[in-house]
């Protein structure tokens, strides 16, 4: 039963609302006052960890805004210099750097942890005049040259993360120069533009509702040539009114004693606002997020070189959830269905492919969550090695709880479990007539873009001085909202005072108080308004969106083919790389019978553990240890060697168990050495059953030189008829 509300209550309550809204002003004003000086620093971060500059882009031959920089360790955190680095790689989409390394619990502060030497690339509010997304690119590899210029021990090559634009940026470098990488985490990274599903993520028909890319560029030339970066925040804050209207300042204001530092320090990072050139805007969009030309190996650099991601040698880890609006996990995984036919055309080409869905967290969580640091990037920065040694495929990282297993380190233990094809047809995407709308898109708004600067472009352009879209930045609303409680707001400056005031004599309400059970149902209200608003609005954009581009006569008069049924593959097939693949088919099957007891582990180790089609850290730090006790083999020879044994049984399981005691030493101990080690290794994940019993059987039967194998027999007696 509710309680009824006394006199006291009420006086209580307006009491403790009143100075909740003066402290809350006054956050508001210190967000102002954070805000102004942050932006005014010569290099805004919101790194939570020290750094020293090591490569500033603005000195390349062809220079960019942007800085490599070497974390200094926190004290208590020991480095190993034969560890791979990690370089992480922050976002240029509105903000400014840091938000990987933006506390203890972040991408950078695991990877310390886990002892791996990190770097941080940040880049500079404004900026170089001319700079290309090509020359980012060059100068992150003159970066990547420098890092592993700097560890010459470390065992691999290092491991980069790239946060959500950065996570593209990184895949179209990788495809260029594969040999800079060791694996590579794309974390909340859209790289198939167009997918979605039926009534989910809205995003993605923005720009056929806007008509194309033709408002990229005037928006770019109302600011004299530079793009104003909070418009990209503008448009993230528009999927989620609810939040960005009243939720985000009601949990401000009705927690007003704990959540200012918290807000405050968050605010610090989204309220830097960064520029782009507008070229380098047009370029993402038209490219990207309107032509969806990354998957199609349609983008080429400025020397005619095609980008085909197909080309990036290093595995990849891709991070996503079923909760971010903004890159959906069809968004950063339909690519894999653009490029390859089956799992098999995967490991045709030498990929690793491994992903990871998180069911809940927001675009913002994957890089900012305490949470997700502790556990997904926990366990990525300490299992690097045993995703950059598995065998080429696709994968999902599943998590599941350590218990008591001593074999493993942290909360979690984390496997990877072979997937196919189906698995990511299976989180849903667009159908071939949605593929068309999406491609009817794309040509309008080339047919736009064109008339706009034919014949808008030159007005504009001639009336926008630099003092006009120096004043037209300023206007931004989001930059206003920051002016309102700042310093030009002269009607405000009782604010700091009276909060002073506030604070010596604050006196917080009882949660017992029924006034603020109806805050929060009011609050609720709220909300619940907006949600339906929101929802409301984006059901009559996608509706809106299928009417105007579904329509078949606008889709012919594009030049669209309306006839076909099946969704054609964006990637086109090589014949080149077909005729390579046959070549290396006869390369591995004539080394099937070359090599030694090393190679022969390695095979019986794979041979046993296929039918499991999962590998997890437990039977890697088995490995890990057996490596590192009784070889010298280093961990890029070891995945060589992974690779090449993999493949042998892939292309002739049979052929390649037959050749494997040509491979066996004559000597017993060696062999029952080795036998020992297979069982430890395959048994430290569980005990083997069914299929994997039946396989150790055989592997026993062949290093086992007692009993001739059933093979080996079989083997004798046709020598001899």
């Amino acid at each position: 039963m509710t309680k009824l509300p006394t006199l006291d209550d009420a006086i209580a309550y307006s009491t403790d609302a009143s100075q909740r809204a003066v402290l809350f002003m006054d956050v508001m004003r210190q967000r102002s006052d954070q805000a102004a000086s942050h932006n005014a620093a010569t290099v805004p971060h919101v790194l939570s960890f020290e750094a020293d500059l090591v490569c500033d882009g603005r000195s390349l031959p062809r220079p960019v805004n942007y800085l490599l920089v070497r974390i200094q360790p926190p004290k208590d955190v020991v480095i190993d210099p034969e560890k791979r680095p990690f370089v992480v790689v922050d976002p240029r989409a509105g903000h400014g750097p840091g938000i990987g390394g933006f506390k203890a619990d972040s991408e950078i502060g695991v990877a310390l942890k886990a002892g791996h030497p990190c770097y941080f690339v940040g880049f500079l509010p404004d900026p170089v005049p001319g700079q290309t997304i090509e020359d980012i690119a060059m100068a992150e590899a003159m970066f990547l040259e420098r890092v592993i210029a700097l560890h010459p021990k470390a065992d691999g090559k290092p491991c980069v993360i790239g946060n959500c634009q950065a996570g593209w940026a990184v895949m179209i470098l990788a495809s260029l120069r594969p040999e800079l990488f060791g694996p590579i985490i794309v974390a909340g990274s859209p790289l198939s533009y167009w997918a979605g599903v039926d009534g989910q993520y809205p995003m993605r028909y923005s720009g056929g509702l806007l008509g194309g890319s033709w408002l990229t560029a005037l928006t770019g030339d109302m600011g004299g040539g530079i793009f104003d970066g909070a418009w990209l925040v503008s448009n993230f804050e528009n999927q989620n009114l609810a939040n960005t209207l009243w939720t985000k300042q009601y949990n401000l204001y009705s927690k007003i004693d704990t959540e200012a530092q918290r807000y405050l320090g968050f605010e610090r990072w989204w309220g830097g606002h960064v520029s782009l050139n507008a070229a380098e805007m047009q370029f993402i969009v038209d490219e990207l997020f309107v032509g969806n030309k990354l998957a199609a190996g349609e983008i080429t650099t400025s020397d005619g070189t095609a980008v085909d991601l197909r080309n990036v040698r290093s595995p990849i880890v891709v991070f996503c959830s079923k909760g971010d609006n903004i890159t959906p996990p069809q968004q950063a995984l339909n690519w894999i269905l653009d490029l390859y036919d089956s799992v098999d055309e995967i490991r045709a080409y030498g990929q690793t492919i491994v992903y990871t869905i998180h069911e809940s967290i927001g675009h913002l969580g994957i890089f900012v969550s305490a949470g997700v640091a502790r556990k997904e990037h926990d366990e990525f920065a300490s299992n690097i090695d045993l995703i950059d040694v598995l065998p080429p495929g696709l994968y999902e990282a599943v998590l599941t709880p350590r218990g008591s297993d001593a074999m493993t380190k942290g909360d979690w233990v984390m496997r990877c479990e072979a997937r196919t094809l189906d698995d990511i047809r299976a989180l849903g995407g667009n159908t071939v007539e949605e593929e068309r709308m999406f491609e009817a898109v794309a040509r309008i708004s080339e047919v736009n873009l064109a008339m706009y600067r034919t014949f808008a472009q030159p007005v504009v352009k001639a009336l926008v001085t630099p003092e006009v879209a120096e004043g037209l930045k300023a206007l931004h609303p989001l930059r206003m909202q920051y002016d309102f409680f700042g310093p030009k707001n002269p009607f405000l400056g009782w604010v700091g005072a009276a909060a002073e005031k506030v604070r010596a004599d604050r006196q917080p309400i009882s949660a017992e108080n029924p006034f603020l059970a109806w805050q929060e149902k009011i609050s609720d209200a709220v909300v619940d308004g907006l949600e339906s608003y929101r929802k409301a609005t984006e059901r009559m954009s996608e509706d809106t969106f299928r009417t105007i581009y579904g329509n078949k006569d606008l889709q012919k008069a594009l030049g669209i083919d309306t006839t076909s049924n099946h969704r054609a593959r964006r990637a086109a097939k090589s014949l080149l790389h077909r005729e390579l693949t046959e070549q290396r088919i006869a390369t591995l099957r004539a080394a099937m019978g070359a090599g030694g007891l090393r190679e022969a582990s390695i095979r019986a180790l794979i041979y046993v553990g296929l039918p499991r089609d999962v590998m997890d850290e437990r039977g890697f730090e088995a490995i890990r240890r057996l490596r590192r006790n009784n070889s010298t083999l280093s961990l890029k020879e070891f995945k060589a060697t992974v690779r090449q044994q993999f493949l042998m049984l892939v292309i002739d399981e049979e052929a390649a168990m037959a050749a494997l005691p040509d491979l066996l030493p004559p000597d017993q101990a060696p062999r029952l050495e080795a036998l020992e080690m297979l069982r430890s290794v395959l048994e430290a994940s569980g005990p083997l059953d069914g299929e994997g019993t039946r396989r150790m059987e055989h592997v026993t039967s062949i290093f086992t030189p007692l009993q001739p194998p059933a093979i080996t027999r079989a083997v004798a007696s046709a020598k001899t008829a």
